[in-house]
């Protein structure tokens, strides 16, 4: 019967019962002393325990065990911090309404940006393979994505009067869509990217590059503009808004899905050989 639990023994379920613990603990605290200064916290760890549980999965899972857990860490970091920098100063800059020329303006710029330490760490050329190249665009995608639900999980609270309940709803949507938005799209991308300098045997950008850059930006420009039917009240425009969520996700779901399976199948410690070689022709 345990055999069916086993998930219970992997350190992402470890992450994620730990994770949601502390922070049902201490919204329950803030929820009964009302102290805000525990605001900070409570949305720190609504905005990153899917992402870090997520990344620790990806780690798991495509095998790259070769790259040293302080790496991870620091791409989720800057990956999300620079990426968010880069696209809030460039989106300010030239983007004023949110027509559909501007939602794709938006997914190029935010998805652009979140591949600068992908790119750092693709140019440097330590880790070559597949999996590493998706596991540091997942990583990437998780730190943009959390930082960017602290924003809005702060925004719908101070909108909404000091509701904790509108900062739980905010949070826990933005949670469970994460996997499937900014982590799959810069995902995808950096495996494509990685894969193609496996198979040519040099850094390149060709079409299989570009397509997957430009589908990245269509699933994220068609995730905007579902997101932009809140605007209207009706429970009709509700229903339709979060079936073409689920629907956009489900789709980039099935992509990250098959990148994962696609990497984890072609790095070297599947065939049962040391990351570094990666001279053979299977790789």
């Amino acid at each position: 019967m345990f055999k069916r639990f086993h998930f219970v023994r992997h350190n992402w379920f470890l992450v994620l019962s730990v994770g949601l613990a502390v922070f049902l603990a201490m919204e329950t605290v803030l929820v009964v002393t009302d102290n805000i200064n525990l605001l900070p916290t409570v949305i720190l760890l609504g905005a990153t325990l899917v992402p870090v549980t997520f990344v620790t999965y990806i780690y798991q899972r495509v095998r790259v065990k070769e790259i040293p857990v302080a790496t991870i860490a620091v791409t989720v970091f800057l990956g999300g911090a620079i990426g968010l920098i880069l696209a809030g100063l460039l989106e300010y800059a030239t983007l004023r309404e949110l027509g559909l020329l501007q939602l794709l303006g938006v997914s190029v710029i935010e998805e652009g940006a979140k591949l600068v330490i992908p790119a750092v760490l693709y140019l440097l050329g330590r880790y070559r393979s597949e999996a590493d190249g998706l596991l540091f665009g997942v990583a990437s995608g998780m730190g943009f994505a959390a930082m960017e639900s602290m924003g809005y999980g702060l925004v719908s609270f101070l909108q909404s009067q000091g509701s904790i309940g509108a900062l739980q709803l905010t949070l826990l949507v933005r949670a469970l869509f994460a996997p499937v938005g900014h982590a799959a799209w810069t995902g995808l991308v950096c495996a494509v990217v990685w894969r193609e300098r496996q198979r040519t045997g040099r850094m390149t950008v060709n079409p299989a590059v570009i397509g997957a850059f430009l589908l990245a930006v269509l699933l994220h420009t068609a995730w905007n503009t579902m997101a932009t039917l809140t605007d209207h009240t009706s429970i009709g425009w509700v229903g339709i808004e979060f079936a073409g969520l689920i629907a956009v996700g489900a789709v980039s779901l099935v992509i990250l899905i098959r990148r994962m399976r696609e990497a984890g199948l072609r790095h070297p410690s599947h065939f049962g050989l040391p990351a570094q070689n990666l001279g053979d022709p299977r790789f």
